[in-house]
């Protein structure tokens, strides 16, 4: 394995839920070797500084990993601008990344698989990114797989790849529509990815998650997907500002490495089959509950 990719993480005033994240990652057998990057966000309001202050107070004492940097915002950037500008000055001084939030929790697998598929992939345009979490589907997946977009729960890239991103998601839209591609995106209408980049567009969130899946969909690049998930959000329990309670997106983490060998770099059709049955099963369901998944990864801080 080649050098290991820097570990970035994105924290605000969930001192619980970042104690997990991290008791997760240090249960990798790459956490040691690996270089973390944390950014810990200033409270947005007064009511906030308490917990803010707790993160930051367990982000000091963390050990476990090759060597460690914590950036504490002075002001609050709110989720969309710490990641964007994180990841692109991280990317700045390295050519990979993997990328987590506050409420990532994460197989004992899961820097070995992001490390494997970052080498595997690295010269493969076609690939823009690994993603670690795949949706809790009753389809049996591939091993891994690809399908084309990003993704934003835990996932890394390359500096070629994050080079794609577009922050104007006006242009973005446009062009979905101009090209005809707004039922490929949505899943031929079984998840509403459109209208959550229109509503970026107007304001009512400030998603880079979205940006980024439209700018890879866009430009035709595809992601790595596991078949079994290696990382668990744990942010849907009610805790979050923007997040309500819900189980349907609970998986249970992999206990077994994934296997990256002998995978057709073209998008599955298992894959998108699989995540469009999901996607539907969960709207006859109850809609809410694709949106909540809406508000956890498009939300505002």
């Amino acid at each position: 394995m080649n050098i290991l990719a820097p570990i970035v993480v994105f924290t605000y005033n969930r001192p619980e839920h970042t104690l997990r994240t991290f008791n997760a990652l240090l249960k990798n057998h790459l956490a040691n070797e690996s270089d973390i990057i944390i950014y810990s966000d200033s409270a947005k309001t007064a009511n906030h500084n308490k917990a803010v202050d707790e993160v930051r107070s367990f982000l000091s004492e963390i050990t476990g990993f090759r060597s460690k940097k914590v950036i504490h915002r002075d002001n609050n950037f709110g989720l969309a601008e710490s990641i964007i500008q994180g990841v692109t000055g991280v990317l700045q001084e390295s050519e990979k990344v993997i990328v987590l939030e506050d409420d990532m929790v994460v197989s004992p697998y899961f820097l070995e698989y992001m490390n494997e598929a970052l080498d595997q992939f690295v010269d493969d345009n076609r690939v823009i990114s690994v993603h670690g979490y795949v949706y809790p589907v009753d389809i049996k997946l591939p091993e891994a797989f690809f399908l084309p977009g990003a993704d934003c729960w835990g996932w890394a890239t390359w500096r070629r790849g994050w080079e794609i991103f577009n922050p104007n998601g006006q242009y973005l839209l446009d062009e979905l529509v101009r090209r005809h591609l707004i039922q490929e995106f949505d899943y031929n209408g079984a998840y509403p990815f459109s209208n959550m980049l229109k509503a970026q567009v107007k304001g009512a969130n400030d998603s880079w998650a979205i940006r980024w899946h439209a700018s890879a969909f866009l430009a035709g690049k595809l992601t790595l997907y596991p078949g079994r998930s290696l990382v668990h959000n744990s942010g849907n329990d009610g805790s979050g500002i923007h997040c309500g309670t819900s189980d349907s997106m609970d998986i249970k983490l992999s206990e077994t490495k994934i296997n990256l060998n002998n995978i057709a770099v073209e998008s599955s059709r298992i894959g998108r089959e699989a995540f469009e049955i999901f996607f539907r099963q969960s709207q006859k369901s109850l809609l809410h509950r694709l949106l909540e998944k809406a508000r956890c990864m498009f939300r505002k801080k």
